[in-house]
Formats: C-alpha cells, structure tokens, sequence
C-alpha cells in the first residue's frame, strides 16, 4: 500500500467518524439504540481501515503496531456495541470511555516512537493523546449523570477522533520510512 491510499483510508474514516459526530450534537435526544449504532459503525470503519493500513504498509511504517493495536481493539470493541445493543445501553458511558482511554494512551505512546524515529509533528499525537485519555478518565467519574450529555460527548469525542485520523493522513509522508 502507498502512502496516497493510506492517506484516502485515514482521511476516510475521519470524515466518517466527524460526520457520525456532528449527527450526535445534532440530534442530541437520538434514541440510545440509534447512538450505540452510530458508534459502533464509526469505530468498526475506524479499526478496519487501521488494520488495512498496517497489513499493507506495516514494513515502510514507523509505529505501524500501535495502529493495529488500536485498530484491532477499536474492532472488538465496535462489535460488541453492534451486538450487544441492550447491554450497550446501560454501559455505554464506560465503554466509551475505556475506547478513549486506551486511544489516548496508544495515541500518546506511539508519539514517543515517532519523536525518538525524529519524525517531526510527533507532538501534535501527543496533545491529542493527552487530551482522549483525559476525556476518557473524566467519563468514569459520574457514569449516571453522564448519561444526559453522552450524545454531546460522543459527538465532540467522535469529532476529535476523526481529526486524530485526517492528523494522521496529513503526517503520513513522516510515518513511512523509504
């Protein structure tokens, strides 16, 4: 894989984890069904386009085991949501913020790979590394009354994550080594 498809597949699944993002700030009374089913689209799209590139390009890409890391749980953790819709109702807030957490910490790790292979923009991975972890630490503190700002956080979460991904098309030429 070149570096131009995997810029077209990271910048796809950030257009599509942004547009799932603006739906939830849109419309911000969807049913719990509806959101879980957003969510879980976004992210099985996000995970396998991530695991796409890694088979494709892993040899030529720095950090390139991070990506099917996060790409392999972000999977997992889309299927259950699409499967397990009625338990995803209840757990929502959690296992949203589990996927922010470990993605913002893999986001963060994976900069420091990046900043000692001198690749520059590291930091930009970093700042937003910090910030998902953040957010995903702060969704544990008050699960229940989380629930009526979930679809507010979902959306900008959602939203931050597909910039994450465009970030990542933008900073592709500096991933692979020639």
């Amino acid at each position: 894989m070149n570096q131009t498809v995997s810029r077209v597949l990271w910048i796809l699944a950030g257009v599509l984890l942004i547009i799932a993002g603006v739906i939830c700030l849109i419309n911000p009374g969807a049913a719990w069904t509806t959101l879980s089913l957003y969510l879980g689209i976004s992210m099985l799209l996000s995970g396998v386009i991530d695991i796409v590139i890694f088979a494709r390009g892993n040899r030529y890409m720095a950090g390139a085991g991070w990506f099917l890391l996060d790409g392999i749980l972000t999977v997992l953790l889309s299927l259950f949501l699409l499967f397990h819709q009625a338990f995803t109702m209840l757990t929502l807030p959690l296992i949203f913020g589990m996927w922010l957490l470990y993605s913002g910490v893999s986001k963060f790790v994976n900069s420091f790979e990046l900043r000692r292979l001198g690749v520059p923009g590291w930091g930009w991975f970093t700042a937003l590394g910090i910030l998902l972890a953040v957010v995903g630490f702060f969704s544990f503190w008050d699960p229940v009354s989380q629930l009526f700002a979930l679809s507010f956080l979902v959306g900008i979460l959602l939203i931050f994550q597909g910039v994450s991904s465009i970030l990542r098309a933008c900073f592709a030429h500096r991933f692979w080594r020639l």
